[in-house]
């Protein structure tokens, strides 16, 4: 009611002031339809007033809302971007050497790819990443014409030194030829060759006879033989902090030797190499049972025994790895029956980690003395649950750029002539 005074009040008022001007005065009637409309519009325009405020409200909060919703989006598009580029980055990645189309190779960028990215399933620890790689084969080549070791043997015997071993081993030196079975016994035949020899000697041989050239290729040494594609794996392992290990059937300090002077020296240290045991003690003490009662003193030297303790092949593989590294590599790599057991521990359900097995074919007769035939290798590799690996179709190159396939394989080994002089007084005797 006060409010409808104040303004009847309020509209008399002017008019008042107009009746000095005006002969008539309006009617009590008229002031108060006056008073009533003029509450009406205040009210309507209070009401729009309110309504208008509200609109505007509504239109900030929607507006604030799509901001809202447009940095969200903004965010989750360069966040999906940006793990697309990585995506395409790694889905892209092809090793080095490798024919990008390799399947072995994609599968092994995939493997490393998930077990470095912390979201990924297949994420492994960095001190879990442990990878293993045979040597002979599946690293260097074992097609001149035999094995490294091999060759080293019959080149010690019939002409470095054939002063320094017994007419028996030349003999066995001498009937190594291509087809020739690389068994136990002839591993115990090296033992024997190098009976004598210090550590440090044997290690410094292997140097040496890896810088002689072989016959099987135009241009190579014996040092030269690992495969390209082979070494950037291994490199491309390292890059993603893998711990190497080489598993190899040769003797560990002819393994070091031949390691410590390739390709993937930086990758691989002495200690993570594994290999074939001769028996090794302190000079002096040979023929004593054990050395566990002698005190090594400065300025002993550590020789082989002649005697024979272990060949790294076959399950010998798995439980070196175990004794030596102490848990399951995620990733093996070999080439021949030799090394499965390698693979089957690695793939065995009790680890607690994916992982994955590769087997290197050696299929390639044009660069290579690749006997294998690659549907039947391959075949019988993928049943097994291994990635088998084509020499032919998958590396772009096999050794570096010069060397060559030669016109044979095998030559008769160079005897020396004290070794010549003893054959045939040997021959003639008969």
């Amino acid at each position: 009611m006060k409010r409808i005074v104040s303004l009847a009040m309020a509209l008399v008022m002017p008019l008042s002031l107009c009746a000095c001007e005006a002969t008539s005065v309006p009617a009590a009637g008229e002031t108060t339809a006056a008073v009533e409309m003029s509450e009406g519009t205040e009210t309507e325009a209070a009401a729009e007033t309110t309504e208008k405020a509200t609109e505007e409200e509504t239109t900030e909060e929607e507006t604030t809302l799509a901001s809202e919703t447009t940095v969200v989006e903004e965010t989750t598009e360069a966040e999906t971007a940006a793990a697309d580029e990585k995506k395409e980055e790694y889905d892209g990645y092809v090793i080095p050497e490798w024919n990008p189309e390799a399947p072995a190779m994609q599968s092994l960028v995939e493997f490393v790819t998930a077990s470095v990215d912390e979201k990924s399933e297949g994420f492994i620890p960095v001190k879990d990443r442990i990878a293993v790689f045979d040597m002979d084969g599946t690293l260097t080549c074992e097609t001149f014409f035999t094995y490294y070791d091999t060759c080293m043997f019959i080149s010690y015997c019939l002409e470095d030194h054939p002063d320094k071993v017994s007419d028996e081993l030349k003999e066995a030196a001498l009937e190594i030829k291509p087809g020739y079975t690389a068994g136990e016994e002839l591993a115990r035949n090296f033992a024997k060759a190098y009976a004598g020899m210090t550590v440090q000697e044997l290690y410094d041989y292997a140097v040496e006879f890896g810088k002689k050239k072989t016959d099987s290729f135009n241009n190579m040494r014996y040092c030269d033989g690992f495969y390209l594609p082979m070494v950037e794996v291994v490199k491309y392992l390292y890059d993603n902090d893998y711990t190497i290990y080489v598993i190899s059937g040769t003797e560990r300090t002819t393994s070091r030797a031949i390691i410590a002077n390739s390709p993937i020296s930086q990758y691989v240290t002495p200690n993570h190499v594994i290999g074939t045991e001769f028996e090794v003690k302190v000079k002096g003490n040979e023929d004593v049972a054990s050395n566990m009662d002698y005190k090594y003193k400065n300025g002993d030297e550590l020789v082989f025994t002649g005697g024979f303790i272990q060949k790294n092949l076959n399950a010998n593989k798995s439980i070196w790895i175990e004794r030596e590294i102490g848990q399951r590599p995620v990733l093996a790599f070999g080439n021949s029956g030799s090394d499965t057991s390698m693979m089957n521990y690695a793939l065995d359900d009790r680890n607690p980690y994916p992982s994955q097995a590769y087997m290197v074919v050696g299929d390639d007769t044009e660069r290579e003395w690749g006997p294998q035939n690659w549907e039947e290798k391959s075949a019988q590799y993928k049943e097994q649950g291994y990635i088998p690996i084509s020499m032919k179709n998958d590396f772009v190159n096999i050794y570096p750029e010069g060397i060559t396939k030669a016109d044979v394989q095998y030559k008769e080994p160079v005897v020396s002539d004290s070794v010549k002089t003893e054959e045939t007084e040997t021959q003639k005797a008969a």
